[in-house]
């Protein structure tokens, strides 16, 4: 499509006066349908691309907040391990304070049978921030990939923050998204065509710049032509037989020469000056 929208598109410009009017409109009409159809195609593959890369986005988000929602769950743990072990301590506190320590319900006795529930707090605690830790080395990485997909649209989150005046959710983000495209296809696909077409005139214009200079050329040469024949035409004769004259003159005596050569010098004197008057059987040739 797009190899048929170019050619169709060159062709109608270079026989554009000679094509006929109904051909014409309907190649015209085809390549804009083309145009239509390859801007569609370019919007779909630019839209998916963005698709996929929001899933892949979206997907990470998921995955950090249930990494979130884990290190929250430990920390919930640890927070009531802390807390039964504060009553613990809270119940041997106030056996201490009424002097009860020895005796089997004194303190001592207390704490000592509170010894294997207080292992078992301490396990869940450590163990709690052995999870937490590993969970959050995880959430780091994925905090990472995170922070590259939204440098990837970093720009036009600041312009939907920009034009918009708010902060860009994933709603605006698509919004923006989807006119950033619309703005790509509707300008560099009818600048394809143009520059075609730019193309063909900057390749057309050396043959006119020839084909004009040899017109000239032509013109030129005929006017040398005419004018030489002007100038033959208005030169006075009497101006050639008064400078022949002279250089007869000029010449002195000159040998005798037989009837035959004068004769002929006589003739080739008339065909030059067109004056037999002026001959005087002196010959300068």
């Amino acid at each position: 499509l797009e190899v048929g929208k170019l050619v169709t598109a060159c062709w109608v410009y270079q026989n554009w006066k000679t094509c006929p009017k109904l051909l014409r409109t309907y190649l015209t009409t085809a390549v804009v349908v083309l145009m239509l159809i390859t801007s569609m195609g370019i919007f779909g593959f630019l839209s998916k691309a963005h698709i996929d890369q929001t899933l892949v986005s979206g997907d990470n988000s998921l995955e950090i907040r249930t990494y979130e929602q884990r290190v929250a769950n430990e920390e919930r743990r640890i927070t009531d391990a802390e807390l039964v072990i504060g009553q613990l301590d809270a119940t041997v506190q106030v056996l201490i304070d009424y002097d009860r320590i020895r005796g089997p319900s004194g303190s001592i006795a207390t704490r000592e049978n509170q010894k294997d529930e207080r292992a078992n707090l301490d396990a869940i605690i450590n163990d709690a921030t052995s999870q937490i830790t590993e969970l959050r080395v995880s959430l780091t990485e994925l905090d990472r990939k995170q922070l590259m997909f939204e440098a990837d649209v970093g720009p036009i989150k600041y312009i939907a923050e920009f034009v918009y005046g708010e902060k860009a959710d994933r709603d605006l983000l698509d919004k923006a998204v989807r006119w950033v495209i619309i703005t790509i296809i509707f300008v560099f696909d009818p600048l394809a065509v143009l520059l075609l077409i730019a193309a063909n005139i900057s390749l057309r214009k050396p043959k006119k710049l020839r084909k004009a200079v040899n017109v000239q050329e032509i013109e030129e040469d005929w006017e040398d032509i005419d004018i030489e024949e002007e100038v033959d035409e208005e030169v006075d004769e009497d101006d050639y037989d008064k400078e022949a004259r002279e250089w007869i003159d000029g010449q002195g005596e000159t040998s005798p020469i037989d009837d035959s050569v004068e004769e002929k010098n006589r003739r080739r004197h008339i065909e030059v000056f067109g004056n037999a008057a002026t001959y005087t059987g002196k010959t300068f040739w």
